[in-house]
């Protein structure tokens, strides 16, 4: 398979290797990518449950602060805890602070959520652009080694199978490169958005348990 593949890349013009280098890159930073995410959401996940039982067990907001350095090494829930503890750091007579109590905090929290959010999705555009466009890159691969090998019969007459071999051996690598490096950005982009869909969830869940801790009665604000 290795002298297969050394020798098509030795057979291949300046833009056949140029094709290929892309795909290569592509795969390498898909697998970044994916071995990254798969540890940091697995380790936001292991830990969820317990961070959020050392908040509600935590004497007050700046103990829940230092409780969740231990139980909260992602980071998911401390910027939420600390959007509540600002909330009294705003600007005097600013519209911020004009505000009623509940509104501020929805507001904090909503901001603190979307931060953990982004830092969720992060590399999910690459995994996606991967995905879309690894194909149609191993396609113009395949395109040009075809060419090639009709190029080949059109100047040579007496051209036999084993100079064609090189060409055509070429074309069928980049399509299946193509869809080699394809198939694992799409199925990480899935899977993975799935989980953020659900660590989403939950910080809604959370941050809907704090405001009702916080204005218990929606009716009647401070």
């Amino acid at each position: 398979m290795n002298e297969a593949l050394w020798y098509t890349w030795s057979q291949a013009d300046a833009m056949g290797r140029w094709v290929a280098v892309v795909l290569i890159a592509m795969s390498i930073t898909t697998w970044v990518l994916i071995l990254w995410k798969s540890w940091w959401l697995w380790s936001a996940g292991r830990t969820w449950h317990d961070a959020q039982a050392a908040v509600w067990q935590a004497s007050d907001w700046p103990d829940a602060t230092r409780r969740l350095t231990v139980f909260d090494p992602r980071a998911v829930l401390q910027p939420l805890v600390q959007a509540v503890m600002t909330l009294d750091q705003v600007a005097p007579g600013s519209m911020a602070d004009q505000g009623d109590g509940r509104w501020a905090m929805t507001r904090a929290l909503r901001e603190a959520m979307a931060g953990v959010v982004a830092r969720a999705q992060h590399g999910q555009i690459v995994l996606a652009s991967v995905g879309a466009t690894a194909p149609f890159v191993g396609l113009l691969g395949t395109v040009w080694g075809i060419y090639n090998a009709l190029a080949g019969l059109g100047m040579e007459a007496g051209l036999d199978i084993e100079q064609l071999a090189g060409p055509v051996g070429e074309a069928l690598v980049m399509t299946a490169g193509g869809l080699l490096v394809a198939i694992p950005a799409v199925l990480a982009y899935n899977v993975m958005g799935r989980r953020i869909q659900t660590l989403e969830a939950q910080l809604e869940g959370f941050a809907h348990d704090v405001l009702a801790w916080h204005h218990p009665n929606p009716s009647v604000d401070p």
